[in-house]
């Protein structure tokens, strides 16, 4: 069973997470054990080379993990997660998609992947939850 009752009531409570919204991620879909979260990029997500900094694409994964987790149990929190970074993105917005891979009595592990806009795969992002 959800823990939001739609997708306003998620986006209300992710509005404390300050660092995604300022950061310009939006939550775009909510449901059990899945969300997908997109982001526009802008020169604010560019590293030094002129590409998207690893950092905004692993904040936009951790976002719909944490969309996803805590729909299922609130609160959830990261105990573990990894990111494999497969290509630099080509398109203007990037977007994840989480869904649940396991769910346990204590532990979760959700797979995120991440694309851009013209369809190329940029990310995979696994991350295991700790309900507490």
């Amino acid at each position: 069973m959800s823990t939001f009752k739609n997708l306003e009531e998620a986006r209300a409570y992710f509005e404390g997470d300050r660092f995604a919204g300022e950061n310009g991620m939006v939550l775009e879909a909510i449901g059990e054990g899945t969300s997908v979260c997109s982001m526009e990029l802008t020169s604010r997500h560019q590293n030094a080379n002129g590409g998207v900094m690893g950092g905004a694409i692993f904040t936009l994964a951790d976002f719909a993990f944490a969309a996803a987790v805590n729909n299922v149990h609130r609160p959830t929190v990261a105990q573990q997660v990894s990111i494999n970074y497969l290509s630099a993105p080509k398109g203007r917005r990037l977007t994840a998609t989480a869904h649940c891979r396991k769910d346990g009595r204590t532990t979760c592990v959700y797979i995120v992947d991440v694309t851009d806009d013209t369809g190329r795969d940029v990310a995979q992002f696994v991350g295991t939850g700790y309900k507490l």
